[in-house]
């Protein structure tokens, strides 16, 4: 026991048996993640789209054919959102407070949202109440209404401003179907577009030196992300459609 230290043998042992079980203790702290963990798995029903996040690589794909399919995700997905503006913006009769969405007032010189200068509730199906927190914006917030032409005439009663929808007739009813069905064909067309763009980006970076398989494998992608975008139209045009015959 001299050997491996200076000092007496009953505290060599002491700090021998002190380092090996330290040791252990640390070792095991650092093994007991990798025993335990568990393998990551791809259910059956996970849609394929899901492993073309941005956030995730998938493995022997080049990173400019990775690019190219996130960049056409991202462009369907704003004409999704694009979409849904536009569709917020045709009034089904039904009271929202989204039908406000884009309209300005002058608050002390800058142009301001009304919902930052004002409380905005819905007090029933076709009815909108705006309560400013200044009272002295009334008249503002109703001149910005009435040069909106958004087709209500605002109710000012000196306290708060109330908008009321009218009913909608057959004829309005068939008109607003034809517009929203128009917003969602003009939604697809950009889809698509997005969808020809990339496969042609994908077939000149064949011609560049792109594996066939690749390139098979990159447009079966962009195809799968198309289709559920188009779905996604589908289910938007369905929610407003059903919203507009059920008011």
């Amino acid at each position: 026991c001299h050997i491996i230290f200076d000092y007496g043998c009953e505290d060599n042992w002491f700090w021998f048996i002190w380092f090996v079980f330290t040791g252990l203790f640390v070792l095991a702290g650092h093994l007991y993640p990798l025993i335990n963990a568990k393998p990551v798995t791809h259910s059956a029903q996970t849609p394929n789209i899901l492993l073309f996040s941005p956030h995730f690589k998938r493995p022997n794909m080049s990173e400019e054919l990775q690019m190219i399919i996130e960049d056409a995700e991202d462009g369907m997905k704003k004409a999704i959102s694009h979409l849904e503006t536009e569709l917020t913006k045709i009034r089904a009769g039904k009271a929202s407070p989204t039908m406000l969405d884009g309209i300005n007032v002058d608050y002390y010189g800058s142009p301001t949202p009304i919902a930052q200068v004002a409380n905005i509730s819905v007090l029933d199906v076709r009815t909108i109440s705006i309560q400013p927190w200044e009272k002295n914006m009334l008249a503002q917030i109703e001149r910005s209404i009435m040069q909106a032409n958004i087709g209500i005439t605002p109710q000012n009663d000196g306290n708060q401003i109330r908008l009321f929808m009218p009913p909608l007739t057959e004829e309005r009813r068939k008109e607003l179907f034809k517009k929203a069905g128009g917003e969602g064909e003009h939604s697809k067309v950009a889809i698509r577009n997005i969808r020809r763009d990339a496969i042609e980006q994908v077939k000149k970076l064949q011609k560049d030196g792109l594996s066939e398989d690749e390139a098979k494998d990159g447009e079966k992608t962009i195809q799968e992300i198309t289709d559920k975008h188009i779905v996604l139209v589908e289910k938007h045009l369905a929610a407003k459609e059903k919203e507009m015959m059920t008011v």
